[in-house]
């Protein structure tokens, strides 16, 4: 049978686009997250409650410090490599940024805990609000900025190494393209 929809996922051979990708879960889970925030107050730690507070838990606990670590150990120093003065400023500021984005979930992550859990939690619109307004401003700079760069001035070589770190960050085997 023919696959009517085929796996369009980028692979490690695919750096940027897999970062790309990994935003496009972010934005899923921080949808997810305000969703619970307008569920809470109506049908409290329900079933549905903790299924979304474990899926951002498992999210903002896992895949969030690899995405991270993808950008901070793996792309910027190589970029800072290639690009250098066209780079840094940039760099500095989503390393910033990534630190800002760590604490909000360190404050925020004890509320999903609780609800995950079946407790009362203290969740609120604002905490939300701000955590997702924090993160889609940092995902917009990357996106806008820092990939178009990182296409522009890494090349071949770098690309596969990055890739290969993702893929040992996650260790997932990887066979770069040839």
């Amino acid at each position: 049978m023919i696959d009517a929809l085929p796996n369009t996922v980028p692979g490690f051979d695919e750096p940027l686009a897999m970062l790309r990708a990994c935003h496009d879960r972010i934005r899923r889970q921080l949808s997810v997250l305000e969703r619970l925030c307008r569920h809470l107050p109506e049908f409290g730690c329900d079933a549905d409650a903790r299924k979304a507070a474990l899926s951002i838990l498992k999210y903002f606990d896992g895949a969030a410090p690899n995405h991270d670590a993808d950008e901070e150990a793996s792309l910027f120093p190589r970029l800072l490599d290639a690009a250098g003065a066209d780079a840094s400023a940039l760099i500095e500021r989503l390393a910033i940024e990534h630190a800002e984005l760590k604490s909000l979930w360190r404050v925020m992550r004890p509320d999903i805990a609780a609800i995950e859990a079946g407790k009362r939690s203290v969740l609120t619109p604002d905490s939300v609000r701000r955590m997702r307004a924090a993160y889609l401003s940092h995902l917009d700079c990357e996106e806008a900025e820092l990939f178009p760069l990182a296409a522009a001035r890494l090349d071949a070589a770098a690309l596969q190494a990055i890739g290969a770190e993702m893929a040992a960050r996650r260790e997932a085997t990887y066979s770069p393209a040839r």
